[in-house]
């Protein structure tokens, strides 16, 4: 069987024929090179507006890197052609294996990306004796290909959050479609502004927001003023894993200041080593670990009545109905502000400040998943791990959407990627 037969199983580029098949030397390796012939009589076609035009010259050869075949490169070998576009004026001929100048065919490209999703970009590219830039240029195209053909519609849930990325306090504004079966990223910007989420709705659109029935978010202030302008019809949902994330940082503010009177008093340091018993739930820690806390809870000091709290606001997420958990916060919040641990009353009255807010975790539970967002955002943060190599935003953003966008492919009939 002729390669060039295989070939004409997986591609079919109309008005153009496959000929000779060659080895020849490209870059100091040896490869297949398939040379690409105009069907006789065949117009070329202006890249601009697809209308078919009259030649006018032809080009000197070029050489289109596509998918390698057993241990050699391959490369599609075409002359181009010019042509004369009555709109458009002289252009060189569209090519159906390429896009615009790039020297590597579609296929190729999806091809990569494919496996850049399973690897890491510097794999990727070891693996087929490539660059990382010719790996990112693959990437792109099949997410710039992505972003301009997928589907928004059908988006009635979405979660709204910030990850930290490069170095020092540079942020990422992360949106996510939580609808069942349907989870993805919809968008990122830099920055945490109000701004930076303005930007996502105003290219999500005016409708789709319309028709937006549950946004899931944290306390940032920014995020809940741009959601209550932008989704008038949502239902603003507080996650539940950042209300506790408030409450283990005010356990830690406390343990960390007790430690510190510890030593200035040259007393034994009871919570030496203690910091991760009182941080976990109790159904994560070990038989070592849940002795030990037992000894820490008789203990008769603020970190333990801070710990005792936030036991006792767990109960808040079991209450089936609406206004006995109201019941239950409310008291709650009185009894904290009448403590003397202050990270538990900044605690107390960010929950009695956004009171309404968390009451709605209520009217869509079994709807949404607490830990949806912080899901998404763990896969983000595992994302930018295998695609190390990025240096600027466009590059970041580049590979989330490949690997979180569940984006739509170019046409690539390579099984075996």
């Amino acid at each position: 069987m002729l390669i060039k037969t295989v070939l004409n199983k997986l591609e079919h580029f109309k008005s153009f024929v496959f000929g000779a098949v060659t080895f020849q030397e490209v870059n100091g390796s040896e490869a297949l090179v398939v040379e690409i012939k105009a069907r006789a009589n065949s117009r070329p076609e202006c890249p601009e507006c697809g209308k078919l035009g009259k030649k006018r010259d032809t080009q000197p050869v070029r050489l289109f890197e596509y998918v390698p075949i057993w241990a050699f490169k391959v490369f599609f070998q075409y002359a181009p052609r010019r042509v004369g576009c009555p709109i458009h004026g002289v252009k060189v001929e569209r090519m159906p294996w390429v896009y615009g100048k790039e020297q590597m065919t579609t296929s190729y490209k999806v091809y990569l990306a494919r496996w850049a999703r399973r690897l890491s970009w510097k794999e990727t590219a070891d693996i087929f004796k490539t660059s990382w830039e010719s790996i990112y240029r693959a990437v792109q195209h099949v997410v710039e290909y992505g972003l301009a053909n997928r589907n928004l519609d059908g988006v009635t849930e979405i979660g709204v959050d910030e990850i930290q990325v490069f170095t020092g306090h540079k942020y990422l504004t992360m949106v996510y479609q939580l609808n069942a079966g349907a989870r993805r990223l919809l968008w990122c910007g830099m920055e945490r502004k109000a701004k930076t989420l303005l930007r996502f709705f105003h290219e999500f659109g005016k409708e789709r927001s319309q028709k937006l029935k549950y946004v899931c978010s944290d306390m940032w202030a920014a995020y809940l003023k741009v959601i209550k302008k932008k989704a008038p019809n949502a239902l603003n949902i507080l996650d539940r894993f950042h209300i506790m994330r408030k409450f283990n940082e005010a356990i830690d503010l406390i343990r960390r200041g007790e430690v510190k009177l510890f030593k200035a008093e040259n007393q034994e340091n009871v919570l030496l080593k203690g910091r991760w018993l009182l941080l976990k739930n109790r159904e994560n820690l070990n038989v070592k670990q849940t002795i030990r806390l037992k000894t820490l809870l008789k203990l008769n000091i603020a970190t333990i009545k801070g710990y005792l709290l936030r036991e006792d606001f767990q109960r808040f997420w079991e209450y089936k109905y609406p206004a006995a958990a109201e019941k239950f916060l409310d008291n709650w919040i009185t009894r904290t502000l009448q403590t003397n641990l202050e990270p538990m009353k900044k605690v107390a009255n960010m929950l009695k400040n956004h009171k309404p807010l968390i009451m709605n975790w209520f009217k869509a539970k079994g709807v949404l998943s607490s830990g949806a967002v912080e899901g998404m955002n763990l896969k983000a943060k595992l994302t930018m791990r295998k695609a190390y190599g990025f240096k600027s935003p466009e590059c970041l953003k580049t590979a989330l959407y490949h690997t979180l966008g569940k984006l739509p492919e170019p046409k690539c009939l390579h099984i075996f990627s």
